[in-house]
């Protein structure tokens, strides 16, 4: 079964939640884990690309997003419409609702800040996920 973490970050700002998926990207691509971030719409999509490409100067993350071909080759594909099109290790999830396609991954991060809609809808996440005797894990930010 996924093994789901769920990281609580300080503050409100979107940009340092995505900042924040982009370092535990980066960390996860190092283990050589193959990653899949889900996003919730084509603009958050667009600019998780762009992010991983300036988060850090001295770093180099290979990234895609999963409509762009040869995603076969690629460790790590951002998208918002689910299910990647192929098995991965990490989902990354920064869109609002549950994944309905969790249980092809080992790992699943839920990065949950201040932002009121953002705390709600974890909430109720984590509680799906417990009723549903999902492993969880919580690491303060």
């Amino acid at each position: 079964m996924t093994q789901i973490s769920f990281y609580v970050l300080k503050g409100k700002s979107e940009f340092e939640r995505q900042m924040f998926a982009c370092r535990l990207a980066e960390k996860a691509y190092k283990l050589g884990n193959l990653i899949y971030i889900h996003t919730k719409d084509v603009h958050q999509s667009e600019q998780i690309n762009k992010d991983l490409w300036a988060f850090r100067a001295e770093s180099f993350v290979p990234h895609q997003l999963d409509t762009e071909t040869h995603v076969d080759h690629c460790p790590i594909l951002i998208g918002h419409e689910g299910n990647p099109q192929r098995l991965m290790d990490l989902l990354i999830n920064l869109n609002d609702s549950r994944p309905l396609f969790i249980d092809q991954f080992k790992r699943m991060a839920e990065l949950i800040n201040d932002d009121n809609n953002i705390k709600i809808t974890g909430r109720k996440r984590y509680q799906f996920y417990r009723q549903h005797a999902y492993n969880l894990e919580i690491f303060y930010i």
